[in-house]
């Protein structure tokens, strides 16, 4: 069977006619049987047919997030749009300015004060061929914001001078 078909372009023009063929639909054969197959089959008509027993259910466990490998910027992204409930398209130009920003601070030599991400501080940094080794302590507070703020409420008024 021959179909063809006229194409029109935006302009008004008229193309040169396609013509296509349809490919003939192929019949399916009947599976040949084996003699193995036969006498199986055969024996399965003479003797009652034991239950088959049902596959068993396959579990998939989430992938768990290592803490030996390093977090990517792809996880970063995905984490901060799950928290924040953001676009995904609106999340990542944000975090990329963010890591940019961070990584030429840290490169000109500046500390940071981040909470509830922590302070760094640079020890040193070495200038090499392939790039600079910057080597930074990293102090992480354990009290979160609602904790100091429950401490500080708790906390014990210091003494007026002149009272016993």
């Amino acid at each position: 069977m021959a179909t063809s078909t006229t194409k029109r372009s935006s302009t008004g023009k008229t193309s040169a006619a396609k013509t296509t063929t349809r490919k003939a639909a192929t019949s399916i054969k009947p599976k040949v049987k084996t003699k193995a197959a036969a006498k199986a089959a055969s024996a399965s008509k003479v003797a009652p047919a034991k239950a088959a027993k049902a596959p068993e259910p396959v579990v998939v466990v989430p992938n768990e997030v290592s803490a030996e490998l390093p977090m990517r910027k792809k996880e970063l992204i995905d984490l901060v749009v799950e928290r924040s409930g953001i676009k995904k398209k609106d999340a990542k130009p944000v975090v990329e300015a963010m890591l940019a920003v961070l990584g030429e601070t840290i490169g000109g030599g500046r500390e940071l004060n981040m909470q509830p991400l922590g302070k760094l501080r640079i020890n040193r940094s070495v200038e090499r061929s392939n790039g600079r080794i910057i080597v930074c302590k990293f102090r992480q507070s354990t009290a979160t914001s609602e904790n100091t703020d429950v401490a500080e409420k708790n906390a014990i008024p210091p003494l007026a001078e002149g009272e016993v």
